[in-house]
């Protein structure tokens, strides 16, 4: 295994397969944000969140 770092420089695999993993988020991501289903950023807030109804009225 020792040998696989005398052929590549570690620093330059660190910063590829982080720019690498940075990119396949943000992909993740927008794929996920592109669908109806789990495009958490335009679906409305809950109704119960909005609603104090455990409260006695006064």
């Amino acid at each position: 295994m020792w040998r696989i770092w005398l052929l590549f420089d570690p620093r330059r695999v660190l910063v590829a397969l982080f720019a690498f993993l940075v990119v396949l988020g943000l992909l993740i991501h927008f794929i996920l944000l592109s669908t109806t289903r789990y495009n958490w950023i335009d679906t409305p807030a809950p109704a119960a969140a909005s609603q104090n109804s455990a409260l006695p009225a006064r």
